[in-house]
């Protein structure tokens, strides 16, 4: 379908600032990616643990990646301002603060559960455009499953900060039942190690 506009009424600053705008889209877009594949790789983790400037070459040895991609990599990292380079020693580091929010699962403001959950929606486009045509619903368990461990990994730093110091005291009377003892059923856990053990 061919979009019907007169050429001659555009605003060339409204177009530009729009195509700016469109731009930082689609670059968070590709990074939001690459900071998954950082994930998935260890890149964080290792620069995290490792806890000094590294090189492209170091990081690729120390992870069994290919040493040109992790490069392009860490250089979409230091644009994104993810990672620091230092061009006089060619190397990079990830600062504490980042490390924290991309590199420890169990700290209060870790976010990689976020981009794992963006990525099921991709996963579901499909079944996004059907529910458009025919305007049902989708239920929750219909969509892919990074969706479900996304939302748990981001939403863990709260629970791990929250629960047991405000949340559980808050309750009339609940503390002192746990203090007793509890049984608890783990649904959820169970099922993600059964599937990632298929």
């Amino acid at each position: 379908m061919k979009a019907n506009f007169d050429s001659r009424k555009i605003d060339e600053q409204k177009l530009g600032e729009f195509m700016l705008k469109a731009m930082g889209d689609i670059t968070s877009t590709i990074s939001a990616m690459l900071v998954i594949i950082g994930d998935r790789l260890h890149l964080y983790q290792t620069m995290a643990k490792l806890g000094r400037p590294i090189t492209s070459e170091e990081l690729a040895k120390m992870t069994n990646t290919s040493e040109r991609l992790i490069r392009e990599w860490l250089a979409n990292q230091v644009a994104g301002g993810y990672i620091i380079y230092d061009p006089p020693n060619r190397k990079y580091s990830l600062p504490p603060e980042q490390a924290m929010a991309l590199a420890d699962e169990n700290s209060p403001v870790y976010i990689l559960g976020a981009y794992q959950a963006i990525r099921s929606y991709f996963k579901d486009e499909d079944k996004f455009v059907e529910m458009f045509k025919s305007g049902k619903g989708m239920k929750w368990g219909e969509h892919h499953h990074d969706l479900f461990e996304g939302s748990a990994l981001f939403y863990k730093p709260n629970y791990v900060g929250n629960l047991v110091s405000s949340w559980i005291p808050s309750l009339d009377g609940v503390e002192e039942k746990l203090q007793q003892g509890a049984k608890v059923a783990d649904i959820g856990r169970r099922n993600r190690r059964r599937r990632k053990n298929k």
